[in-house]
């Protein structure tokens, strides 16, 4: 049962240095209604006739001059995709070194001179089959791994919406701004690529650390929004909202939700294992949590808020040098440090008060895309 492709359409380049077998071979094929057949005389022109048209079928004579049919398959051979043509070799009948030696450099098939009508017919349809099937299965592979690839793409900016949804659903609880949240996650993405983190690490923190404090949202308005300072029994129901934090997000499934779990968790444990809320130390703080750490208390410190004045640059600078290696991960505090040019830049683009560029800024997060 004959494979219902329509080899007739194929292009077909036929290549022999004898008109008269280049004619009769473009006769055969133009009476059995192939439409799309290029001939040459001269094998040097054949790279180039490759380049110019979608060759499905070479037709090749072995015997020619400037470039024997050998030298011309090793040179089609030399690119990935002049390789994937089928070549059949034109050879005489007697000769089986040749035919052998045809085969075993990549030819799929061979034709014997003089030429049989039917054999003609059947090995140049037999072999366009083969790659008019191969090309067809990859076209709709290439088809289903597009349709996979947008599919997975929707789904990633989906969970990114449902991400920066929450981080504003948090700013809603706070006393601290929306510029805040976007100052740190940016200092953060900033501190990752200067300690050597990928592009999908960079962004992975770009996007959960707006995440950090989502526990607030647990905890009661007249302790949250205290202006004054907290006794011990509220600042133990504060700390708990690392906790609450985790709860909201675990089980999310997903590498941003699980990052920002692991965030919120840990960025507010210290180096020196004085930190809450497992005192852990060193090493045991996750990186992430590390990072933010630095970033939030730098912004934290730099920034007015209605309990207490903004501290110069460089008096946080001071604190940050002085709390290497107690409150914070020393190298990072020195990467930091290196960096202060672009952070003082990220700073200036989200100032307090810039409430236009910020809903701008929100506007681009929530459609899924962020060039900046």
């Amino acid at each position: 049962m004959r494979i219902d492709i329509p080899v007739q359409e194929a292009t077909v380049l036929l290549v022999d240095d004898e008109p008269a077998n280049i004619k009769l071979l473009s006769e055969i094929l133009r009476i059995n209604g192939y439409s799309n057949v290029f001939t040459v005389t001269d094998s040097r022109e054949v790279e180039a006739l490759c380049d110019e048209h979608e060759i499905d079928l070479i037709v090749l004579d072995i015997n020619m001059p400037y470039l024997n049919g050998f030298e011309v398959m090793e040179r089609l051979h030399k690119d990935i995709k002049k390789a994937e043509i089928p070549i059949i070799t034109l050879t005489v009948l007697a000769d089986m070194e040749i035919r052998n030696r045809a085969l075993r450099n990549g030819a799929s098939d061979f034709l014997t001179k003089p030429f049989d009508y039917d054999e003609v017919l059947s090995r140049i349809r037999n072999v366009l089959e083969t790659r008019l099937l191969y090309k067809r299965v990859r076209s709709d592979n290439e088809r289903l791994e597009k349709q996979i690839r947008e599919r997975t793409d929707e789904i990633h900016k989906s969970r990114l919406k449902i991400i920066r949804r929450l981080s504003r659903a948090a700013e809603f609880r706070d006393n601290e701004t929306g510029m805040h949240i976007i100052r740190m996650s940016r200092y953060s993405m900033a501190l990752a690529r200067a300690i050597g983190m990928n592009e999908m690490e960079c962004d992975v923190i770009l996007n959960a650390s707006p995440l950090h404090d989502i526990g607030k949202i647990g905890i009661p308005d007249r302790i949250l929004l205290k202006q004054g300072k907290l006794s011990n029994n509220e600042w133990e129901i504060m700390k708990r909202h690392t906790l609450i934090g985790v709860r909201i997000l675990e089980g999310g499934h997903c590498e941003y939700l699980d990052a920002a779990q692991t965030i919120a968790l840990t960025h507010h444990e210290k180096w020196d294992g004085s930190g809450y809320p497992n005192r852990l130390a060193g090493e045991d703080i996750p990186l992430m949590g590390r990072i933010v750490a630095v970033c939030d208390v730098f912004d934290a410190l730099t920034s007015e808020r209605p309990y207490k004045k903004a501290w110069s640059t460089d008096d946080t600078l001071e604190y940050l040098e002085k709390e290497k290696g107690k409150h914070f991960d020393a190298y990072l505090v020195d990467c930091f440090l290196g960096i202060i040019p672009e952070l003082l830049k990220i700073k200036a683009k989200y100032a307090e008060g810039r409430e236009i560029e910020y809903r701008s800024h929100l506007q681009i997060m929530c459609s899924g895309s962020d060039s900046d």
